[in-house]
Parts: structure tokens; sequence; C-alpha cells
């Protein structure tokens, strides 16, 4: 952590999709910085997609140079092969904040939901809505990188916290 400001990253993991966002957080106030979509091609190849999506976070944590990371916690999922592609996206997405010395901070969806929109079981279109909101963001977002700003806004409401007591 730099003074009175700290860079954000909100990563919402998938296999075929990875969100991510980037915010400037201090306090009384959060800034976007970036956000986007992961999106590697080829349908069958999990090794590939994880790798783009490893080379793809190293670029822009190497590029913006976060000084913090969230992720969704692991959650259980009714497709146990899906389930076991998400935690191989999400363990790359960890070992790649890792390696660049990014502390990784986890929250459960629910809690994502109540920090955003208020209430733990919002919609995506009510979460995406209060992101843009919140963010001043005019523009449509794709669905993985407002989840990785919601994911971001949670963990700057920690932050901001934590700077307005080290005062």
């Amino acid at each position: 952590m730099t003074g009175r400001r700290v860079l954000v990253a909100g990563i919402d993991p998938g296999s075929h999709r990875t969100g991510y966002a980037l915010l400037d957080v201090a306090p009384g106030r959060v800034a976007p910085v970036a956000f986007g979509v992961i999106a590697p091609r080829g349908k069958d190849d999990l090794a590939a997609r994880i790798l783009v999506i490893h080379e793809k976070l190293r670029a822009i944590v190497e590029e913006r140079r976060p000084q913090e990371a969230a992720l969704e916690d692991i959650f259980h999922h009714k497709n146990a092969l899906a389930a076991f592609k998400l935690g191989q996206a999400r363990g790359a997405i960890v070992l790649t904040l890792a390696l660049a010395g990014v502390p990784v901070f986890s929250y459960p969806p629910a809690l994502v939901k109540k920090c955003v929109a208020a209430y733990g079981a919002a919609g995506k279109e009510q979460v995406g809505a209060m992101v843009r909101a919140l963010l001043g963001i005019r523009e449509e977002v794709p669905a993985d990188a407002t989840d990785a700003l919601a994911l971001a806004i949670t963990h700057a409401r920690v932050v901001q916290t934590r700077l307005s007591l080290s005062t």
C-alpha cells in the first residue's frame, strides 16, 4: 500500500470468460481505472484457455501494478465438471497474483451482492445497474466485468475503512 491510495483489482474467474477490474481507492473516493473480459478462444482445450488467462492477467498486473486483489469465494456448483474447471481457472489466477506479490482476498457472492446492491440475493441486472451507478460508468459493461467491478467495490470498502483508521 502506498500512501493514502490503493489500486484494487477485482477478478471474476471463469474458464471461458474471466472478468477483471481495477479501481483507484482513496478515503471517500473510488474511481474505475480499467475493466474488461479475458475470453480465450477454443472450447475444448482447458489447458490452453488457462494459459491465456494467466498470460493476459499477468500482463495487466505488470502494467497496472494492483496492490490488492479480490476474488469470489469458492462456491458449490450443481455441475461437478464445471466446478472443477472453474477451480482450475481460479487456481491459475491466484498463482498469477501470488507470483506478482499481490495479496488476494476472497468474498462470498451474497456478501458482494449485499455490499453493492444492498440485497444478498440481487440479480445480475440489479448488481450491474448499481455497479455502474456507484462508479459513474455510463456505457454497458459485460456481465463478467460487472462481477469483477462488484468484487473490487466490496474490497474497496474494506480498504477505505483501513485507510480511515490509519489516520
